[in-house]
């Protein structure tokens, strides 16, 4: 699906209060027949309530969303609803991000592949792991 240069930018607009370390909640709404497809619905907390944000990650990322607000995947042999969340934040944090810290279990991908250094002035190049993923 092809959404317009201006439906995007609002979307994106719309999910400016995302953070880095902030976690998305992934609901498996359902899967095809022939496991290629599923429909992912993702939610943040906020204020101890669910926020659905669907239509605002389905317009950013370019995928469908349902009527139920999960944004369609594509694909297999993969967690899809980890993809979603790297996706999102890849575009959401394209230039990456600055570590937030050894205490707050600072998500980026570099600290599991060797980088131990966790001081809050050294950026992470990959934005993809700047929000953090989990399943309902």
């Amino acid at each position: 699906m092809k959404y317009s240069k201006e439906e995007k930018e609002t979307a994106k607009e719309s999910l400016s209060f995302l953070k880095p370390g902030d976690t998305i909640y992934t609901e498996l709404l359902s899967v095809s027949r022939s496991g290629m497809t599923r429909h992912i619905k993702p939610i943040v907390i906020e204020d101890g309530a669910p926020r659905w944000i669907g239509g605002y990650v389905g317009k950013l990322l370019d995928e469908r969303v349902d009527d139920n607000g999960g944004v369609v995947m594509g694909g297999c042999g993969m967690d899809m609803g980890f993809a979603l969340v790297y996706n999102l934040s890849s575009v959401l944090f394209p230039g990456g991000f600055n570590c937030l810290g050894e205490g707050n279990h600072c998500p980026a991908s570099d600290h599991a592949n060797g980088s131990r250094d966790y001081s809050k002035t050294a950026p992470h190049k990959s934005g993809g792991y700047a929000l953090r993923h989990r399943w309902l």
